[in-house]
């Protein structure tokens, strides 16, 4: 009887453990969080702070590795009202939507899964650097610019094949015209200081402070006996 008792626990153990160390290949859920701007008319974190949503999906290579897409819409604005140092007589400001496509890799300061497995935890950080593509429609005009994602997360294991996650990044772009608007018979905020920039230098950038919802799909073959 004693042995039975036995081998029925050890069959249900080793049933559990290879349920939680279930892994899979990929997630895919929405995103959704604030985001501003950072450029020629403001210089302060979390100023004119707007709405961004979208969605997210992501490939594990390994628990401390994964490459993630995203497909986001922004809000973003911005004034001179409460600039210090001015070079218009009057008060400019801008409102527009920017698309942000982009892909990322992610490296972990911690392997990250369900068990203590292979040295994962349910709760682990990240940062992350990449490549994207901005989209910012009219008013105006349409404006095309590479942009370049720097930050860092946090990802939570909350159950089997759910996963939360926050994320802050500063997304670099080639373009000093998202900022741009049409007042006053024409005055614009486009390198309103004349100042000249290649590549990333003097050029306009925005933020998102994302909260993530993903389920994972599409899971690993088990190779063990």
């Amino acid at each position: 009887m004693k042995r039975s008792i036995t081998v029925l626990f050890t069959l249900i153990l080793m049933a559990v453990s290879a349920h939680a160390q279930d892994e899979y290949r990929m997630e895919i859920g929405p995103a959704t969080g604030a985001s501003f701007y950072m450029g020629d008319v403001n210089q302060r974190l979390y100023r004119n702070t707007g709405l961004m949503g979208g969605i997210v999906a992501r490939y594990n290579c390994n628990p401390r590795l994964s490459f993630k897409a995203d497909l986001t819409a922004a809000r973003i604005s911005g004034s001179t009202a409460d600039m210090k140092d001015r070079v218009f007589l009057e008060d400019l400001n801008f409102n527009r939507t920017i698309y942000d496509m982009g892909v990322q890799i992610e490296g972990g300061f911690l392997g990250y899964g369900l068990t203590r497995y292979n040295g994962c935890h349910r709760v682990a950080p990240y940062y992350l650097t990449g490549i994207g593509l901005t989209f910012a429609p009219k008013p105006q005009k349409n404006d095309f610019a590479f942009n370049i994602p720097l930050g860092i997360g946090v990802r939570y294991k909350m159950a089997d094949r759910w996963n939360v996650g926050l994320e802050w990044t500063m997304r670099f772009s080639s373009s000093d015209r998202l900022d741009v608007t049409m007042q006053n018979g024409g005055i614009t905020l486009e390198d309103p200081y004349r100042i000249k920039g290649k590549f990333f230098k003097n050029k306009d950038s925005y933020s998102y402070t994302m909260l993530t919802l993903t389920y994972d799909i599409f899971k690993k073959p088990c190779d063990c006996n």
